[in-house]
């Protein structure tokens, strides 16, 4: 399943990137993939995050991890301005034409 990250930073994108490239166990221990992740061209501290779930409990489990809540938050995430939300199984990936 795919979900769409949408979260304000406080520290700018390149600390959040440092923080999940350094968490690589994390992304495995759940299932996780990122398809993509970038922020604003004119927002450093805006951003979207693409991430693919093996399965429901791996989107739990990460949700739930009190220790990357905690880098997330060093990280300079606004945990409480992120959104979560679910994507259709109906997609398109990759498509050049």
């Amino acid at each position: 399943m795919y979900v769409k990250i949408e979260q304000k930073l406080s520290k700018g994108f390149n600390l959040w990137k440092e923080m999940i490239l350094a968490n690589g166990d994390k992304l495995k221990k759940y299932g996780m993939t990122i398809a993509f992740a970038g922020s604003d061209k004119e927002d450093d501290n805006t951003m979207t995050v693409i991430v693919h779930f093996e399965s429901m409990e791996g989107m739990k489990g990460f949700s739930g991890d009190e220790e990357i809540i905690k880098a997330r938050i060093d990280a300079g995430v606004i945990i409480d301005q992120s959104k979560m939300t679910m994507m259709s199984d109906d997609s398109v990936m990759n498509h050049s034409g």
